[in-house]
This record gives C-alpha cells, sequence and structure tokens, in this order.
C-alpha cells in the first residue's frame, strides 16, 4: 500500500482497549491484528503538503510546507499556548476558522503518561487527546468557553503538577494508576484565587468545575521495550521490524519506535 501517512485514527472498544488505523493516502490498515507481524514501512523521499498538496523537502507542523505553515491559523504560536491568543488584537491569521476552533467549549483535564500532567483539548477530542498522548488514565476537572481560557487555566495547574509527558518513559512501561479525582480536589483550592480573577477578567464566558469519572484506556501491546530507540525516515528510509505494540502515536517494534504523527504527509510504502 502506498500513499502519504496521517496520525493513527484511534477508537476505544468496549473493554476500553485502543483500536488503530493507518491511514495511508486514502486507504486505511488495521493495525491491532498486526500485532506480532513483520512490518515494513519505506519512506519513497517524497512530503507532500497535508494543506495545499504541494510536495515540499521539508515538513514543518507535522505535515505543512513553509508557506501554508506561516499562514494558517492551526500553526501559530498560540495554538500550542493558548494563553498568547491574540484574536482580539485583530491580527488572527484565519479569523473564521478560530470561530470554530478557538472561540469552542474547551475541556481542562488532569492526565496518567508518564505521570500525572496538566493539558487542554477541545470538547470534540476526548478521549482521543488522552489516546494520542499515551494515557492510561484520564480525567476532565473544568469546561470553559474558549481555548484562550483553557489556557489561562492550565497556566496556573503547571505550577502544581507537569504539563508534559516524558515520552521515553512512558514508552517503557504504564505508569501507576492513580486517584486523579482525589488529586484534583487538592488542585482546586490552592488556585481557587485566580480563578476567581480569571472569571472578572472575562465576564463573558464560563470556567464550569465538573465532576467526572476518571477513564480507563488500555493500549495493545505485547511487550515494552527496555530501550527506546527512535526510528526516523529522514535518516534511514525503511523502518522494519516485528509490531510489538502501539501506544499514543508510535508504533512499537523489536527494532525501534516511530511517532507516526511525526511524520505525516511523508509518502510511505507499507508492507506486511
Amino acid at each position: 500500500m502506498l500513499g502519504t501517512l496521517s496520525k493513527m485514527r484511534t477508537q476505544l472498544d468496549e473493554q476500553n482497549e485502543v483500536q488503530y488505523k493507518l491511514p495511508v493516502g486514502d486507504e486505511t490498515i488495521d493495525l491491532n491484528p498486526l500485532i506480532g507481524k513483520t512490518l515494513t514501512l519505506t519512506h519513497t523521499g517524497n512530503i507532500f503538503c497535508c494543506s495545499c498538496g504541494k510536495k515540499t523537502k521539508k515538513s514543518y507542523s507535522q505535515g505543512h510546507c513553509y508557506v501554508c505553515m506561516s499562514k494558517l491559523a492551526s500553526c501559530d504560536l498560540c495554538i500550542m499556548k493558548p494563553e498568547t491568543c491574540h484574536f482580539d488584537k485583530g491580527t488572527c491569521r484565519e479569523p473564521d476558522w478560530a470561530q470554530s476552533h478557538c472561540f469552542v467549549p474547551h475541556y481542562v483535564y488532569l492526565s496518567n503518561t508518564s505521570g500525572i500532567k496538566v493539558g487542554i483539548t477541545r470538547y470534540t477530542q476526548i478521549p482521543t487527546r488522552w489516546i494520542d498522548q499515551g494515557a492510561t488514565q484520564g480525567l476532565p476537572i473544568f469546561k470553559v468557553s474558549t481555548r484562550q481560557l483553557s489556557g489561562l487555566v492550565e497556566v496556573e495547574l503547571a505550577k502544581l503538577i507537569n504539563d508534559k509527558t516524558n515520552w521515553q518513559a512512558m514508552l517503557k512501561g504504564n505508569a501507576e494508576d492513580v486517584d486523579l479525582v482525589e488529586i484534583a480536589n487538592q488542585l482546586f483550592p490552592v488556585i481557587e484565587e485566580r480563578l476567581q480573577e480569571i472569571k472578572q477578567e472575562n465576564p463573558d464566558f464560563v470556567i464550569e468545575r465538573l465532576d467526572n469519572s476518571i477513564q480507563g484506556i488500555k493500549f495493545p501491546i505485547t511487550e515494552f521495550p527496555k530501550k527506546v530507540k527512535s526510528h526516523n525516515f529522514d535518516k534511514t528510509p525503511e523502518v522494519t521490524g516485528i509490531l510489538q505494540g502501539i501506544k499514543g502515536q508510535y508504533l512499537i517494534f523489536d527494532t525501534g519506535v516511530i511517532n507516526i504523527r511525526k511524520f505525516g504527509s511523508y509518502e510511505v510504502d507499507v508492507a506486511v
């Protein structure tokens, strides 16, 4: 099968195990049945922008050419740091896009990846966001009106707990389960004063504290790597080995791991 890669599509089954599909061009491959088999991905050397479709020598912002990366709102710095939103200054790259992506409900959540972390996501991306991070547990703790507001809340929580995943530790095994509800209850009083200030600064928007249950997530893995060696299409065009598992957006081979999301828009030939 030949085509450009996109990030893996995911869905939880009734046992809360992630079912993975790998998009290759216009087709998809069911990956879970391939665990235990030899899988080979060969990069042809071609990269096609996921936005405009033009051939590009280098991929920017997970699959864009330089021109699209420079002009699209989805590639702006404020997507990574939503608290820096500059919409009200009239400098948003795509105001219409912002209305449909940034001025919609967002969740602030706790998850358990390589340990406890805080994060944010659009209301449509739970549990997808947790799966993509390799989280074995997730818990929404606030629902807010805008992306910028979620970023402001996250900044306060990040002063108390981590806001990043140690991806190598995440791939070496599952962190022990923790009581995310209890942790959230310990965090709320600490940030309450700052939350009230944020509400006063943004009177037209809402910060809603949630009372949800913890979502457990299982990943299809037969063996975790003892040492994490990363495959890189830019250095070695062929990635091959026995597929031992999948976690987050990583394929875990007996020869190393590869981050599929990192190589979005790369044209590859896939063989089983």
